[in-house]
């Protein structure tokens, strides 16, 4: 087996780029906001890159080259991420919505690690998050020894973000009760929270550079749907999926190669055999077919996060297996992506199969024909 090449399976944000987190803070000397590590246009960079540009730096610096050209790690309109960054430089809770896996995730933690410094001060939403997770528990057995005292307090990420000055991530808020939800409406007006146990150590004050991101799926509306109240208290950014095919085939393959990396495996999935699987994703996405032709939708989300797991599942499987023929693996994996949600899905993958699938293949395109002639893959 492979030596792993880290010592952990995914490193954060600001540890995975922390040299250029460090040279943009030395690169752009600029205005920034109060409690910000780096300017808001250091921060769209760090996000969309340098566009292939090496950035120098105005004078040398201990520890950091010279010049660096500064990575893309976001496939999407840069203006979005200009109005992320003017949002939370404005100190308003940032809201980010879209179908799932669309990277909302991954933006809300790059940006939490340019402007904090750390993308891991995170609360994950679900039916059982409770108002502790974004306030404030104790730990009971300090509570008993010393009573209620500051040693006793065991803060939630959203305390520690407000005592520090770092962005607080809330990931899937719509899956929170509203009650629970409803508790971020104080925290982003007041920007305090109130401990009375402590009594007059009982009152919190946000620093600066504190703020909120959160994230909720537009498919998938969660437990509850998120009161008028806490909604004043974000500005809405929609998160769309990948509008082109050569972009998204280029992201699929960065990151399905950065985890085959990780099992030290640098063979990258063939480029047709790559092509073929993200232009079948953006199908039966869409519902039309880059053609033009209807494609009938499944329940399930076929999102570029998905196309990514398949990806790596080929990779993995001709590493590990010996498999020659990464395109056989196709059809077999994209019905396990399509039965996730709803069984009928079987029969739309088959209809696409039978559809577009087909129509390409009698236009002569040799993928194509080998794809369908591995139809017999997906039953009846």
């Amino acid at each position: 087996m492979p030596e792993p090449t880290t010592d952990a399976q995914i490193e954060p944000a600001e540890r995975r780029y922390a040299e250029e987190l460090a040279f943009l803070a030395a690169h752009d000397t600029g205005p920034r906001p109060p409690g910000w590590a780096l300017t808001p246009r250091a921060v769209v960079t760090f996000i969309v890159g340098s566009a292939g540009e090496r950035l120098r730096l105005p004078e040398p610096v201990d520890g950091l080259p010279a010049s660096l050209e500064i990575t893309a790690k976001f496939v999407g309109d840069r203006g979005l991420v200009e109005r992320c960054a003017v949002t939370l430089a404005g100190e308003r809770g940032l809201l980010l919505v879209g179908e799932p896996g669309t990277a909302k995730s991954m933006l809300s933690e790059l940006l939490a690690a340019a402007v904090g410094g750390t993308g891991s001060l995170t609360v994950q939403g679900t039916a059982g998050t409770n108002e502790e997770h974004l306030r404030y528990g104790w730990n009971y057995a300090l509570l008993l020894a010393k009573g209620p005292v500051p040693d006793a307090l065991a803060p939630s990420p959203v305390l520690t973000a407000m005592r520090t000055g770092r962005i607080a991530r809330v990931e899937e808020v719509t899956r929170c009760l509203p009650e629970v939800q409803d508790a971020l409406v104080s925290i982003l007006s007041d920007r305090r929270v109130s401990v009375p146990e402590l009594a007059d150590d009982g009152t919190f004050f946000a620093r600066p550079g504190f703020n909120v991101i959160a994230t909720a799926n537009l498919r998938d509306r969660g437990v509850s749907e998120m009161s008028a109240a806490l909604k004043r208290r974000f500005n809405f950014e929609v998160v769309p999926p990948i509008a082109d095919l050569t972009a998204e085939v280029a992201l699929v393959r960065r990151q399905a190669g950065t985890a085959l990396a990780r099992h030290g495996h640098a063979r990258p999935v063939d480029d047709a055999v790559l092509e073929a699987l993200v232009t079948a994703f953006r199908d039966l996405r869409s519902g039309t077919s880059v053609e033009g032709w209807p494609v009938e939708r499944p329940t399930t989300v076929m999102s570029t996060a998905e196309a990514v797991g398949v990806t790596t599942s080929l990779g993995l499987q001709s590493a590990y297996l010996g498999v020659s023929d990464p395109l056989s693996l196709l059809p077999g994996y994209l019905l396990g992506t399509v039965r996730k949600d709803d069984p009928d899905d079987h029969g739309r993958l088959l209809a696409y199969w039978d559809s577009t699938i087909r129509h390409r293949a009698e236009n002569g395109a040799r993928m194509w024909q080998r794809l369908y002639e591995l139809r017999h893959v997906l039953g009846e």
